[in-house]
């Protein structure tokens, strides 16, 4: 047993925004793979640069506010503020060295360039010159800097240019300083004909276009120093629950305003002067720890439309195809087949249909008469969302559970709120004050003289497109308790009741917390007694202080404890006297790992549980999430061999971490058959393989 710790834990944890960022750095690891397709390292740059621009959203107005001047330094750690935005810097300048020293010359082998105004022949310029003014310049209006022409508002990461002019305007003044604002609609990349390429794909990018006719735009004016620029600003919106008569209206008010909050990151070009520095952090109350100098385009996130412009298969990751779920057989309508027993299914590797054939037997069958429905994250074009509009339109009782603060969901989720309310559907927005996070569908269906319910819950959400994306657990149940339970959490959800006691969910900001932490302590009791005790994790995140607080000391009692935890992870692995029995790892592969599964051991009894919930404490005191349990053996079995034990053996995709938090990878093992060597295959690999077996 190892020795009690003797520090108070607080001071042992990681740091929440370092782990943020380390994550990052995991996922742009992909965007050097050279085993990877070449399009898909390019994705991989793209998506750690959506993940920074959400990280400075969300994360960053603290730590930018405390580095102005004046400011209250009380409040954080003025060392922990430089070490993470050295952190940031270099993490950035990173992906510009792989972007223009990797995949650049990567992908100009294979014949694709972004063509700079420089290198393009004279038919290529006369071809960019009639593009500018045929579909660009009419979008343009540049607006010199004057008493009366004060800076214009810059949207939230928005493309513009801020160009110093010489010479005397129209009335013989000198304004010098002028900002040309790119509108969005502007495609960032357009590739050039075939006649004009050769046997090459050539690309020209927006910002080359008006850089290289920015002289158009002023006449009589001569442009010196320019430079392309955007601003991220704090786009958390923030609404006073207790204070607003309709939380949708406050919401889309302030979703006018979210693109022109609080600045919190300014990017330039590289080469950007001092001067033009300079006026942008006085304009933006930037300090210049904030300032990111840039060698390439200012969003790299759009580079996913070169992806789509290029469309080659063979430089993309080969089509996986789904299978739809083997517990649902072909010729049984569900409803029959969910009378045998519970259906697990895991997605993606098993299809999202299976959950869309379900409400859609739901809405096309008469004896159904009621469904209810929790709405995250939906998407903005949904099947399921005009399935449940149907379901109002056959006279079925549909009630809706949207979440209005879903954070960069809201626009989407309160449109579809006011069309199913349009239609006839019972909209509510659960609890004030309270995020509903949980995932659940319940469908109430007359069978002879009563009334029979069936239900979905899962630990994703109800989108047909991350489905393809996401790894999650997909649990459709007849079981009377706990159909009970979740009609129950709908009642709390409408109109704030107490509830009875659960039998089998578990419920946050009630419940969860405490319950999973007896479950941690029961471990360790076990431990305590010799008996065989064991704790297994999956989730996206741990940073709540209590649970980590149970698993230290179940750690220090004995019980072995394997976390995987894909992103931020606040419990350091390993560290001597304080958590030796604790590893973690990360696995970061071509799907994004979203399930949550939480697996204790205690003497000869196996407790499993599947949840909507990360172990954080919003999660447990800010938002209705739920866990459950699969007491079923075979689904928990299938369950620990395809969620933890194979993950717990991948040497493929996972990182390991470090006592002091730093991640390295597991190592790509090999195995030998026959005397020949063969890949290493991921745990993903192996369930794409089984699944696509069973297909």
């Amino acid at each position: 047993m190892t020795k009690p710790m003797t520090k108070p834990v607080d001071t042992q944890w990681l740091d929440r925004d370092m782990s943020l960022l380390a994550f990052n750095a995991r996922v742009l690891h992909w965007a050097q793979k050279p085993d990877a397709p070449l399009l898909e390292r390019l994705r991989y740059l793209t998506i750690v640069s959506s993940n920074l621009d959400e990280f400075f959203e969300v994360r960053a107005a603290l730590y930018t506010s405390l580095a102005k001047p004046k400011a209250d330094l009380s409040l954080i750690d003025a060392q922990a503020q430089a070490s993470l935005s050295l952190v940031a810097h270099n993490l950035v300048d990173t992906q510009y060295a792989i972007y223009n020293d990797v995949l650049l010359p990567a992908l100009a082998k294979e014949g694709i360039r972004v063509v700079s105004h420089s290198e393009r022949t004279l038919a290529q310029q006369r071809w960019v010159k009639a593009l500018f003014e045929r579909e660009v310049r009419p979008l343009l209006l540049p607006v010199g800097l004057d008493p009366a022409h004060p800076f214009p508002q810059v949207a939230n990461k928005s493309l513009n240019f801020i160009v110093r002019l010489s010479g005397h305007d129209a009335f013989g003044r000198e304004n010098e300083i002028a900002i040309v604002k790119v509108p969005r609609s502007l495609p960032r990349f357009i590739r050039i004909p075939d006649s004009l390429s050769g046997k090459r794909t050539l690309f020209v990018s927006i910002s080359s276009v008006i850089r290289a006719h920015l002289k158009d735009l002023f006449p009589g004016r001569t442009v010196g120093d320019f430079s392309q620029f955007r601003v991220t600003r704090h786009s958390d919106l923030s609404v006073d629950e207790e204070d607003v008569k309709n939380l949708r209206t406050a919401l889309r008010q302030g979703l006018v305003h979210r693109n022109y909050g609080q600045a919190v990151r300014l990017e330039v070009s590289a080469g950007c002067a001092d001067f033009l520095v300079d006026l942008l952090l006085r304009q933006f109350e930037l300090p210049a720890s904030a300032l990111y100098r840039v060698h390439g385009p200012v969003n790299l996130v759009r580079l996913g439309q070169l992806i789509d412009l290029v469309d080659q298969p063979k430089w993309l990751f080969p089509r996986y195809e789904a299978s739809f779920p083997h517990q649902l057989p072909a010729n049984m309508p569900i409803f029959e087949r969910l009378k045998a027993g519970d259906v697990l299914i895991h997605q993606p590797y098993e299809s999202f249909d299976g959950v869309l054939a379900f409400l859609r037997e739901a809405v096309n069958d008469p004896a159904v008469l009621a469904i209810k429905q929790t709405i995250y994250r939906t998407g903005s074009d949904s099947v399921l969302m005009e399935l449940l509009r149907l379901a109002v339109q056959r006279g079925k009782e549909v009630t809706v559970v949207v979440e209005l603060k879903a954070r960069f969901d809201e626009e989407a989720n309160i449109n579809w709120a006011e069309k199913l309310e349009y239609i006839g559907a019972q909209v509510v927005y659960g609890v004030v004050g309270l995020k509903t996070h949980a995932k659940m569908l319940l469908v109430s269906r007359r069978e002879g003289r009563s009334i029979c319910r069936y239900a979905h819950l899962s630990t994703g959400n109800y989108n047909p497109r991350t489905a393809r994306l996401y790894t999650d657990l997909s649990y459709l149940t007849r079981n009377p308790k706990l159909t009970q339970d979740i009609e129950a959490v709908f009642g709390l959800l409408a109109n704030q009741s107490r509830i009875p006691r659960l039998n089998k969910l578990v419920l946050a900001p009630f419940a969860l917390q405490r319950s999973l932490i007896d479950l941690v302590d029961a471990t360790a009791k076990a431990a305590a007694a010799g008996q065989a005790s064991r704790i297994i994790l999956k989730m996206n995140t741990l940073t709540d202080d209590k649970l980590m607080e149970a698993l230290v000391r179940a750690s220090q009692a004995g019980v072995a404890v394997d976390l995987i935890i894909r992103g931020a992870c606040m419990l350091p692995a390993q560290r001597q006297g304080f958590t030796d029995n604790i590893r973690v790892r990360s696995i970061i592969g071509r799907f994004l790992e979203h399930s949550r599964v939480f697996y204790f051991q205690t003497g000869t009894q196996e407790t499993l549980y599947l949840s909507s919930a990360d172990w954080m404490s919003r999660n447990m005191l800010r938002r209705v999430e739920l866990a459950w349990p699969v007491e079923d053996p075979a689904l928990r079995q299938r369950v620990v061999d395809e969620c933890l034990t194979t993950y717990l053996h991948d040497t493929v995709d996972a990182w390991l971490m470090h006592p002091d938090g730093h991640y390295t990878l597991a190592g790509a093992a090999r195995s030998r058959s026959s005397g020949k060597s063969k890949p290493a295959v991921g745990a993903q690999g192996k369930l794409m393989a089984k699944y696509s077996a069973k297909a």
